[in-house]
């Protein structure tokens, strides 16, 4: 059973930056894949971003890719996301989640976004921007 916490969000201005971090309760191994995902009342989750469990390039979805950049220390468990030029609709609920992946990467590569795929959440923290 793997527990995670995100710490990190809070309420900034259009253009603005967050990072938001998401500490593992044990370190996960590297055949733990991890990701972000966000959601906003009404709608599902959509996945933002996500690594492999042994490395490579990280994968985002395309409302992501640009601004957002996500890490991970595989030894601490933890996993970053550093957003840059936050936009209204970048306001949701962040969750942090992690999976054991077997699959090679180019399977990763396609389906590492899809919620469904991951079967640890944390509880959220939650990102506003205002213009």
């Amino acid at each position: 059973q793997v527990q995670l916490v995100e710490s990190g969000g809070g309420s900034v201005q259009v253009g603005n930056s967050l990072r938001l971090a998401c500490e593992a309760s044990r370190g996960t191994s590297d055949a733990y894949g991890m990701g972000w995902f966000r959601q906003v009342p009404g709608k599902g989750r959509e996945g933002i971003a996500a690594v492999y469990p042994t490395g490579g390039n990280p994968i985002y979805a395309a409302s992501a890719k640009g601004r957002f950049t996500v890490s991970r220390d595989n030894a601490k468990g933890t996993l970053w996301l550093q957003m840059n030029n936050l936009q209204l609709e970048d306001t949701a609920m962040y969750y942090c989640a992690a999976g054991p992946f077997e699959q090679p990467y180019s399977w990763f590569a396609t389906w590492g976004l899809v919620p469904a795929r991951y079967p640890y959440w944390g509880q959220g923290t939650q990102v506003t921007v205002f213009s």
